[in-house]
């Protein structure tokens, strides 16, 4: 294309093309190819032509497969777009996104929709399991199939109502952080720390909830370095878990990994996966997946007593539920809890880490009652299991130290100079 003034010429129209991907293991797939220029302005029209396609699928019984490969610009216009198209997809088949550029797999990843899924390349996306392309037929109760107008604003409040929560759950730790760097460093006031602990945790990319446990947790720093004659460790080697493009830096992204991993292996439409905060000794609800709100509502709020997630956290081996409904290890608050999301039956794997604390569980949720784990499938959960407690080692004894020492030589030098 000839440019003239050396102004780039107008953007490519975005296209979608369509094609069946037809016998095993992609029976059933609809495979829609898009190219072309997606920016805020065209938002709205490739959001009406790719709804046009899905219903088409859905009419036919396809599983929809969207190639993203050969899509320019995105970011904010593909996020709106696809939250509002997975919202009104909800209780049909997710849509499988392929060979997404990188500010689009971010964004998506950031977002966590619900009913979208992520693979880098077609071969890996259409190797998924049986479970993925019958995940329409088993559907959970909560996944229902009339539409409700304001379905959005209910979910969008439960949403609120839970990260608020959660806020409360942190807010005193926060405090004894604060309090601690204070009475450590002669910072002025409570502002002074959190800024300090906040530029930490955007440097490090760590959680400012998991930051400020561990400087309450652990020891006082004695000297220049927090921690010394720490060396760099490798990355452990990790069976499952590092796959792909899988940074073990990043903390959200390995964990939602383990949640992906452990659904796959399980076949289970639900499941969720909890991570001991040191601070205050509880489990703390990381990531979830075709959980209702009302069950991660009763997840945030901390009351794990009575639950197999306690149970497997105390005993250091899988606690399995097989009918939700008669089990005399759960208590009726949890029981209720579990019924309300539809589950019939779970499966809960601790994470025990190399020195033998539980660490973790990774939970997944059935509809079916009398549902258990195959021996085989039970094994494979335990490496995932394995595995995670080792990436988390990892990660605390290096990119969290990282982020502490960092804390530590920053307010250091100010109260220095």
């Amino acid at each position: 294309m000839k440019r003239s003034s050396g102004r780039p010429g107008p953007p490519a129209p975005l296209v979608i093309e369509s094609s069946v991907v037809e016998g095993p293991p992609a029976e059933g797939a609809l495979l829609l190819r898009l190219s072309g220029t997606l920016d805020a302005l065209g938002a709205a029209e490739w959001s009406d032509a790719l709804r046009t396609h899905l219903e088409q699928a859905d009419r036919a019984g396809l599983r929809p497969v969207l190639d993203m490969g050969h899509v320019q610009l995105g970011g904010a216009a593909v996020l709106r777009t696809l939250s509002e198209t997975a919202r009104a997809r909800t209780g049909r088949p997710d849509l499988i996104i392929v060979r997404a550029r990188p500010g689009v797999r971010e964004a998506v990843h950031l977002a966590r929709l619900d009913g979208v899924r992520l693979y880098a390349t077609l071969d890996e996306a259409l190797r998924e399991p049986a479970r993925a392309a019958s995940q329409a037929e088993d559907l959970p109760v909560w996944h229902s199939q009339i539409a409700d107008p304001l379905r959005p604003s209910y979910e969008d409040l439960h949403k609120e109502v839970r990260a608020l929560r959660a806020r409360v759950r942190t807010a005193p730790v926060i405090g004894m952080a604060q309090g601690t760097l204070m009475a450590r460093y002669g910072l002025p006031d409570s502002a002074s720390a959190f800024r300090v602990l906040r530029e930490a945790s955007q440097r490090f990319n760590v959680p400012l909830r998991v930051l400020v446990s561990a400087v309450v947790v652990a020891r006082a720093p004695e000297g220049g370095v927090w921690f010394p004659g720490r060396r760099p460790l490798p990355v452990p080697p990790l069976r499952t878990l590092v796959r792909g493009s899988r940074d073990p830096r990043c903390r959200r992204q390995m964990i939602d990994a383990v949640l992906h991993e452990a659904l796959a292996l399980g076949r289970a439409p639900a499941g969720y996966v909890q991570l001991v905060d040191p601070a205050v000794n509880a489990l703390m609800l990381e990531t979830h997946h075709g959980c209702d709100e009302r069950f991660l509502d009763h997840l945030v709020r901390g009351r794990a007593e009575g639950s197999a997630d306690a149970a497997a956290r105390a005993r250091g081996r899988p606690v399995t539920v097989p009918d939700v409904a008669g089990e005399p290890l759960l208590s009726d608050e949890v029981r209720r809890a579990l019924l309300v999301t539809g589950a019939r039956a779970l499966h809960t794997v601790p994470v025990v880490s190399p020195a033998g604390f539980c660490t973790g569980v990774i939970t997944l949720l059935w509809t079916v009652p009398g549902h258990r784990a195959t021996a085989a499938r039970a094994e494979a959960l335990g490496l995932l299991a394995a595995d995670t407690a080792a990436w988390l080692s990892w990660y605390h004894r290096s990119v969290l130290l990282d982020a502490l020492e960092h804390l530590h030589r920053t307010l250091a030098e100010r109260r220095v100079s």
